[in-house]
């Protein structure tokens, strides 16, 4: 029997689409928190439920803990961004295959005072070891999200051991990516964040982007089922029917149709990825 995730304190669950006329299903979807906090979810599902009939309730969380609950079997898809995590996945027969869907990219926010002198800086390692050495607030997810792992791994790349220099400037909030967007904006600090979570937050207040790009910026989402034969509970016709219409031309159109501001937050390459 599947846990009940609504006693798993650390998910968000968005479950309240009305359901369509003639539901008879509904599928969860564990997915990141910038499907969600972008505003895509509440674009594209409402047009999903109305062609198929099928309900999506969606786990919104980091990418690691999206992952885990698809290894419970409490979820029938995985919809996240990372890469190398999602193919772990597959590759360890909890999900079935992995398909890609759409990108965007992740961009170093920071304040318009800049103490680390970085704004226009394309260089994602070179602005991190500024950051480093002048010890200004850095707000990090701390939250094992496809944003904390690519923050991570650019560390890594820049030479600079965390577990060595990190004290009260780098902040770890173990929270989604909105959260971290409103502390950074509170403390005017530092913060890795995707462009699309970034294009539809609100309390900017002194916060800009500061560090754009830079090749290894580049964010890819993709959507698992999960497996049914480790599963059986798992609805795999219904969750097949969402991953096949997220892939289909209508499905990147909608993605691609998504905009806040006039400005498109994801980027649909199902076909060409």
């Amino acid at each position: 029997m599947r846990r009940p995730i609504a006693l798993l304190a650390s998910l968000f669950v968005l479950a309240g689409l009305p359901p369509a006329a003639g539901q008879s299903s509904s599928i969860t979807v564990a997915s990141t928190t910038s499907t969600e906090q972008s505003g895509l979810f509440g674009y594209i599902l409402p047009r999903f439920t109305s062609k198929t009939g099928i309900g999506v309730n969606v786990v919104a969380l980091g990418t690691g803990q999206a992952l885990d609950v698809g290894r419970r079997g409490d979820a029938d898809v995985v919809f996240v961004h990372d890469q190398a995590a999602e193919e772990a996945f597959v590759g360890q027969g909890f999900g079935v295959k992995r398909y890609p869907v759409m990108y965007n990219d992740f961009v170093l926010i920071g304040p318009q005072t800049d103490p680390a002198k970085i704004a226009g800086d394309e260089d994602i390692l070179d602005a991190l070891r500024k950051i480093a050495a002048t010890k200004v607030p850095f707000i990090s997810r701390g939250d094992r999200s496809g944003t904390h792992a690519a923050e991570l791994r650019y560390w890594k790349e820049a030479g600079v051991d965390l577990a060595a220099v990190k004290g009260a400037w780098y902040r770890e909030i173990g929270q989604g990516m909105g959260a971290a967007l409103n502390i950074a904006s509170a403390a005017n600090a530092y913060v890795l964040s995707d462009r699309g979570t970034w294009l539809a937050f609100k309390n900017r207040d002194e916060l800009r982007i500061l560090v754009e790009g830079d090749r290894r910026l580049f964010n890819q989402y993709g959507v698992i089922l999960v497996n049914p034969a480790k599963h059986p509970n798992v609805k795999a016709r219904e969750g097949q029917a969402f991953i096949d219409w997220l892939v289909s031309p209508e499905g990147q159109r909608t993605i691609a149709d998504y905009k806040v501001g006039g400005e498109q937050l994801f980027f649909p390459n199902a076909a060409g990825s």
